[in-house]
């Protein structure tokens, strides 16, 4: 067994492990529990410790549903507690070495996943020079849930208080605390575009990369006023702290609606619960904030893939004749233009476009930036109905982590998924997250669909 490794944090000494070549310190708090006097309050720091502290096993995740495993996906089943407020560090070495960092939030609809997902794991980061730190947050009505007398945001103010941990701490592992790129994926790219807005994260981070993200995901402080009283009423209680925190966080995850159960309307509506626009964390609607001058200083990478909802809507347009498929896009006010597609296909590259592909459009045109696209599709039949898996959302991530080993992924991607694409991939994140440049010029697309990446 390799020697345990120990770092002194701000809160107390930690104990790490051997793992992959590099070091690894799990489950490492950030804030203290938000349960019990804490709970719905702002994250408050952990209590010091005494002695050595272990970081060896994974730290829980915050209370949510259990995942449906639709035969897609790493199937990850995530241990969720009270002391979710917990990141993990993977780096090469203890040192004062001043590596770049990577801080990673995971996403999940701000209503599920956990940084133990098995298709963004930071070993191989780390391996290639990166300290990769992944950061669990307050998921759902926990984190997001407007109660009267509660402040707004609180899943936001944890990833301020990961960052803020991050830079009082990271020197001690590796990292360069003046040399963080924030970065997610799904609601995790909402989140580092929401960051991105926000004055209170100016000067923590220097770099973010928004993958399959929004600029938009965010309610106003009227919406999410209602939305906790029409709760409430259902619930026979008051939209106050005291009366939902005699709820169990069981109790509460079981009246939460599943994400993605809004209509046609975009992505906003599908989403029951995301951060507030209450003028003073989050001042503005992020891509508002955006076209406005926000963080234009920061570089950005953002892009998406190429089918991100496509198999997912093609199961449920099974079926539907031409007359049907033009008339959801004439609703959608999509274009779908690409020949010999069913009228499945085509309105399942509708929603792709109407949910994701306009939302990283907005992003790119609100202020410069360096694009991708991720073509490459997955041969592999959906077990769910929809035909092949193709570019589908999530497909990305194997190849950006460098992971086509993790669990899952072959049954998705298939036994072929080119190592050489995940290669190239994943160097054009590591030279970004070092330099700011992935390797292709500012303002234009890398289209990475084969064994390396081009532009068109």
């Amino acid at each position: 067994m390799a020697s345990p490794v120990i770092v002194r944090t701000t809160s107390g000494l930690v104990e790490g492990r051997a793992e992959e070549g590099v070091l690894a310190f799990l489950g490492v708090p950030y804030a203290a529990p938000p349960f019990g006097e804490n709970r719905f309050g702002a994250p408050v720091p952990p209590p010091a410790w005494d002695g050595v502290r272990p970081a060896v096993t994974r730290g829980p995740a915050a209370p949510q549903a259990a995942g449906e495993d639709v035969g897609l996906y790493a199937p990850d089943v995530f241990e969720t507690g009270e002391d979710c407020l917990n990141l993990d560090v993977r780096t090469p070495r203890t040192d004062r070495a001043n590596l770049p960092v990577l801080v990673w939030i995971h996403g999940g609809a701000f209503s599920i996943g956990g940084n133990g997902a098995a298709w963004h794991q930071g070993a191989r980061f780390a391996r290639d020079g990166v300290v990769c730190v992944a950061v669990n947050y307050r998921l759902g009505f926990e984190g997001f849930l407007a109660l009267e007398d509660a402040p707004l945001n609180r899943g936001v103010l944890d990833w301020l208080a990961a960052l803020e941990w991050v830079r009082d701490n990271i020197a001690a592992f590796g990292g360069d605390p003046g040399d963080v790129t924030i970065a997610g994926q799904s609601a995790g790219a909402a989140a580092v575009a929401t960051l991105l807005t926000m004055p209170r994260a100016e000067g923590l981070f220097r770099r973010a990369i928004v993958m399959s993200g929004s600029a938009t995901l965010v309610a106003t402080e009227q919406e999410a006023r209602d939305y906790a009283r029409t709760l409430a009423a259902r619930l026979g209680i008051a939209p106050t702290r005291s009366a939902f925190a005699a709820l169990s966080p069981e109790a509460l995850v079981a009246e939460q609606p599943p994400p993605l159960t809004g209509d046609s309307g975009g992505l906003n509506e599908s989403v029951p619960v995301k951060p507030v626009v209450d003028g003073d964390l989050i001042p503005a609607v992020p891509l508002a904030a955006l076209r406005a001058g926000a963080s234009r200083h920061v570089p950005l990478l953002v892009g998406c893939t190429s089918q991100e909802a496509d198999v997912f809507v093609r199961r449920l347009a099974e079926g539907l004749d031409e007359a049907a498929a033009r008339a959801a896009l004439d609703h959608l006010g999509v274009t779908v233009d690409e020949p010999g597609l069913t009228p499945a296909e085509r309105v399942g590259r509708a929603f792709t476009q109407h949910l994701f592909t306009r939302e990283t459009r907005w992003i790119r045109e609100a202020r410069p930036a360096h694009g991708y696209e991720f073509r490459w599709e997955s041969p592999v039949e959906s077990p769910v109905g929809g035909g092949r898996v193709g570019a589908v959302h999530n497909l990305d991530l194997p190849f950006v982590f460098d992971v086509l080993d993790a669990p899952g992924v072959e049954r998705t991607a298939g036994p072929d998924a080119p190592q050489a694409l995940a290669d190239a991939m994943h160097a054009a994140w590591v030279r970004f997250v070092r330099t700011g440049d992935p390797g292709w010029p500012l303002g234009h697309t890398m289209i990475f669909d084969g064994s390396t990446g081009r532009t068109p």
